[in-house]
């Protein structure tokens, strides 16, 4: 296993994600062998993130709040293709959502890890190369996907950066998906009941079907309990993006989030050649922060971002 080690100085994060006080010293790592990614505090785990074993396509399994709680749920008995948190889009009609026989394939071909303390703290980077595979084998759109994990003392924050290119000598691709397609994420059973979902407008988002909502905003965030403790995990909008966030959120039968470009409305032309780059934060925190404590956050978040793509 390939290791990387640093040192997680709390004050360096007081600015940005409300540490206490008083500084700490504690060691930090990131490694990764032939199939999973892993950043761990100590000897807790904070993210784990899955490529080797996986049929279909690598996805983040594991992510724990500050306290070491998992808010991630894998290949659930009701959704088999449900992983953790996952991106997936449909290209030139090929499903990389769904888990068939006629869906596509995200490819693992590399990884690299790097490990540095920006002004916001300790960062554990991983930077993998992937192939998007047609069931014919075609390789529909590479892709250069950045995950990065910043721990802090009230929240761990994870960006998820995917540049996606089409290969020269083809057509445009076609990128485009069902209303829930993007970048998803399934959450523990424990937090399925109960649970409530809020963004940073207050806004009560479009009945879609049944429970499922889309509503455009910032950040989207869902607030439930696992055991007897308070959670709260929150999706940032890149302000780069192609196109703002739609986040698609449900509640029965289970507890969902996913940030979209509304697919399903317009989809996305990407000449050969060129790159289309989406990037989101995932928060999570022990208890209840109020909406201004995670705009404050989303807002310190858009400032690390530059940070985070020269990796």
């Amino acid at each position: 296993m390939r290791w990387i080690q640093g040192v997680w100085v709390c004050g360096l994060l007081s600015a940005m994600l409300g540490c206490a006080s008083e500084a700490t010293r504690r060691t930090a790592s990131a490694s990764y062998d032939t199939e999973r990614a892993v950043v761990e505090l100590g000897d807790s785990r904070v993210s784990l993130y899955q490529y080797g074993g996986v049929p279909f396509k690598p996805y983040m399994k594991e992510l724990r709040t500050p306290a070491g709680l998992n808010v991630l749920r894998d290949a659930p008995a009701d959704h088999l293709h449900h992983h953790g948190l996952m991106f997936a889009l449909e290209v030139d009609g090929v499903d990389f959502w769904g888990e068939t026989a006629g869906c596509g394939v995200q490819q693992h071909a590399s990884m690299s890890a790097v490990s540095h303390i920006g002004e916001d703290g300790l960062h554990g980077t991983f930077v993998e190369a992937l192939h998007w595979l047609a069931p014919d084998g075609r390789v529909l759109l590479d892709e250069r996907r950045t995950m990065d994990t910043c721990i802090g003392a009230t929240a761990v924050v994870v960006t998820w950066r995917s540049e996606l290119r089409r290969p020269a000598g083809m057509e445009p691709a076609r990128i485009g998906g069902r209303h829930y397609f993007g970048l998803g994420a399934r959450f523990v059973e424990a937090m399925d009941a109960g649970g409530r979902f809020f963004n940073a407008e207050g806004r009560p988002g479009e009945v879609f079907r049944g429970e499922e909502r889309l509503v455009s905003s910032r950040w989207c965030a869902y607030r439930s309990r696992i055991g007897e403790h308070d959670v709260t995990v929150a999706m940032f909008d890149g302000p780069d993006n192609p196109r703002p966030a739609t986040w698609f959120t449900m509640t029965e039968p289970f507890a969902y989030l996913s940030a979209t470009m509304a697919y399903h409305e317009q989809e996305i032309m990407l000449p050969p050649g060129e790159t289309l780059t989406v990037a989101y934060g995932v928060a999570v925190w022990d208890g209840t922060p109020s909406a201004a404590q995670i705009e404050a956050a989303y807002a310190r978040w858009k400032a690390s971002l530059a940070e985070v793509a020269s990796q």
